[in-house]
C-alpha cells in the first residue's frame, strides 16, 4: 500500500487513462476523488469501483479550466477525505486541424484544457498543500509536446508548455516540501487515440517510431503515476519521466 492514507485528485478520470490511474490510486491505499465533465455514469462506476476496494471515492463535475469549478474541486475532495495529497493534471482532449486551419475556438479549447487547467489546479491545491507542507503534482504531457505532430499545433503547444510550467512550479513549491512532475506519455489503448490504432495507415506511421513496436495497455502507465505519487518519489521534482515505448526518445 504505497499510498496509504493520502487523497487524490485526478481530472478526466471518468474514463482513458485518468480512470486507470484513479483505480491504481486506490488500489495502493488512496483515496480519490474522480473529476469528469460529462461521462457521469462512467464517473460513478468509477467511485463504486473505488469504495469496493474500501477507499473512499466521490465524483466532481467540474471544467478544469474554469477557475471556480477547479476551486470546488479541490474544497470538495478535501472536505471528503480530511486532506489533499496527490493532484494528477490528466483532463483534456484533442481539436486536430492543420495550422493553416486552425481556428480559434479549436486552439483555445484544447490550450485551456491542457495547460490553463492544470494551472488553475495547482493554484487551487495548493493552499492545501502549503498547509500540511506537503504534495504531489503530477502532470500528464504527451510526446507530441517534446518532438511535435502533423496537425495538432494546440494540442502539441499545450503539452510543450506543461513541461517548463512544471519546472517553474517545482521550483516555486518546493520550499512547502511539494513535488511537482511530468509524464509524457506516448499512444495508449484508450478511446482517443482509437483512430491512431485502427486506421492502417496511421498505424504503421506511428508503430514505425515506437522503439518497442506496441502501442501502450493503461496497466503499463499505471506504475509511473504510483510511484511519483509515493514517498519512492520525495526527492526527485522538476523532472520529465517519458512512458512512451521510446517514441519521445532525443
Amino acid at each position: 500500500m504505497k499510498l496509504a492514507g493520502r487523497a487524490a485528485v485526478v481530472t478526466g478520470s471518468s474514463r482513458g487513462i485518468g480512470r486507470a490511474v484513479a483505480l491504481a490510486f486506490a488500489q495502493n491505499g488512496a483515496d480519490v476523488l474522480i473529476n469528469y465533465t460529462s461521462s457521469e455514469g462512467p464517473a460513478q462506476e468509477a467511485v463504486d469501483t473505488i469504495r469496493a476496494m474500501g477507499r473512499k471515492a466521490v465524483a466532481v463535475r467540474a471544467d478544469v479550466s474554469s477557475k471556480a469549478d477547479a476551486e470546488t474541486m479541490m474544497r470538495t475532495a478535501r472536505e471528503h477525505f480530511g486532506r489533499l495529497d496527490i493532484l494528477v493534471n490528466n483532463a483534456g482532449f484533442s481539436r486536430p486541424a492543420m495550422l493553416h486551419k486552425m481556428d480559434e475556438e479549436r486552439w483555445d479549447a484544447v490550450v485551456d484544457a491542457h495547460l490553463k487547467g492544470p494551472f488553475l489546479c495547482v493554484q487551487a491545491a495548493f493552499p492545501f498543500f502549503k498547509e500540511q507542507k506537503y504534495g504531489k503534482v503530477i502532470n500528464v504531457s504527451s510526446v507530441a509536446g517534446l518532438v511535435g505532430t502533423v496537425g495538432q499545433v494546440n494540442y502539441a503547444a499545450a503539452k510543450g508548455g506543461i513541461l517548463s510550467f512544471t519546472k517553474s512550479v517545482a521550483r516555486e513549491l518546493a520550499q512547502y516540501n511539494v513535488c511537482a512532475n511530468v509524464i509524457s506519455l506516448g499512444i495508449v489503448a484508450t478511446d482517443m487515440s482509437e483512430k491512431i490504432r485502427t486506421d492502417e495507415k496511421l498505424r504503421d506511421v506511428y508503430m514505425n517510431r515506437i522503439l518497442l513496436k506496441r502501442f501502450a495497455e493503461t496497466g503499463d502507465v499505471t506504475p509511473a503515476f504510483v510511484f511519483l505519487a509515493s514517498a519512492e518519489s520525495d526527492y526527485i521534482t522538476g523532472q520529465v519521466i517519458c512512458v512512451d515505448g521510446g517514441y519521445g526518445m532525443i
